[in-house]
């Protein structure tokens, strides 16, 4: 390969990873009205999706913050989750998360060990 197609390739695979970096098109948002705005610019299943996925992404972060593992059943149902078509992993993710709210809430009420 010459140095040249080289060059291309890195830069294509760069070009791509860029859209997902901060202040790409597909970045993260800091600002929750230019979020609002991207989500409403979706299609209603899409949209729908993002939802859900954004409700899965901000209760990890609660897990993360709290140093709790999510239940390794949920974690196999996530790996999953993109096989089927849009309206079933809309359904997959609101049952998943159901089930951590339900968790945390079982969590929560866990009396803990008594000496």
């Amino acid at each position: 390969m010459s140095k040249d197609e080289k060059k291309n390739r890195s830069q294509a695979k760069s070009g791509t990873l860029d859209k997902v970096e901060p202040g790409g098109e597909s970045g993260p948002l800091d600002d929750r009205n230019e979020y609002e705005q991207r989500l409403n610019s979706l299609p209603a299943e899409q949209k729908e999706f993002a939802e859900q996925s954004t409700q899965f992404a901000d209760l990890c972060q609660y897990f993360s913050q709290q140093r709790m593992d999510i239940p390794t059943s949920i974690v196999e149902r996530v790996r999953n989750v993109s096989k089927p078509p849009v309206k079933d992993r809309i359904r997959a993710m609101k049952d998943i998360n159901r089930e951590l709210m339900e968790y945390l809430n079982d969590f929560g009420q866990d009396p803990g060990i008594r000496q």
